[in-house]
């Protein structure tokens, strides 16, 4: 399990973060609701230890304090991000990809069957293990992106709006093999501006307004929240009676 408390960040005046605190279980999904500039990226990159943050800040990863940690030892200890843009190494091949993926001492034991299920989750990577990442569609490129992340053996997922810029089409099947993977038991924690699909597939939320978590629920409690309704799905208030 994650555990994350007291995690507040700034960048030079602006406070982007304060006092931001969640769990994510094993084989558990969790979405990040929030509109944009509120701090959904920053506590992503907080936990990963990609930004710094104020003193205070508390991260357990199935009880081990990972809080001081930086980021390559959060990723050998189980955790990983998959960023907004995919942060994919384009001028190398698929395959190439995936084998920087199992670079952590974690995950060389078991490479060659975990590139096997990466292949299976996502077969148009395995008609495609040579070609150049670059010249892939934005679709395939996120496969790339998340079977990277999924070839360093992870407990934990994070992922910075993995449908962004994608079809509808390429989203649901994105999405479903997202459930696979939660499936086989890593947890993951999702900011998703598709709010509607990201609550479809989640088992818990978390809603976050200027750097600060306001509110939280299972999903299906979020998705039947008027205010959430209002702020995030467009959907239609139901009226009192």
């Amino acid at each position: 399990m994650l555990e994350v408390s007291d995690v507040s960040v700034t960048y030079g005046q602006h406070r982007a973060l304060t006092d931001a605190a969640l769990t994510v279980g094993r084989g558990e999904i969790v979405v990040i609701l929030g509109a944009n500039g509120a701090g959904k990226t920053s506590l992503l990159k907080a936990i990963a230890g990609i930004v710094g943050c104020l003193p205070g800040k508390s991260a357990k990863l199935s009880g081990r304090d990972i809080s001081e940690l930086p980021a390559h030892e959060i990723v050998e200890a189980g955790l990983v991000l998959v960023p907004e843009g995919r942060g994919i190494f384009a001028d190398l091949t698929v395959k190439e990809n995936l084998l920087l993926g199992a670079n952590p001492k974690r995950a060389r034991d078991g490479e060659a069957a975990r590139r096997g299920r990466v292949l299976a989750l996502f077969p148009r990577l395995g008609e495609r293990l040579g070609q150049t990442v670059r010249t892939m569609s934005g679709g395939e490129q996120q496969m790339v992106a998340i079977g990277r992340a999924l070839m360093s053996n992870p407990d934990i997922l994070l992922l910075d709006e993995p449908s962004l810029g994608l079809s509808p089409l390429l989203v649901r099947e994105l999405f479903a093999a997202l459930r696979k993977v939660r499936e086989g038991g890593v947890g993951l924690l999702l900011v998703e501006q598709n709010a509607r699909e990201g609550l479809a597939i989640a088992d818990r939320g978390y809603l976050i307004e200027n750097g600060g978590i306001v509110g939280s629920g299972t999903a299906t409690a979020l998705m039947s929240d008027n205010a959430v309704r209002r702020a995030y799905l467009g959907g239609i208030v139901a009226k009192a009676i």
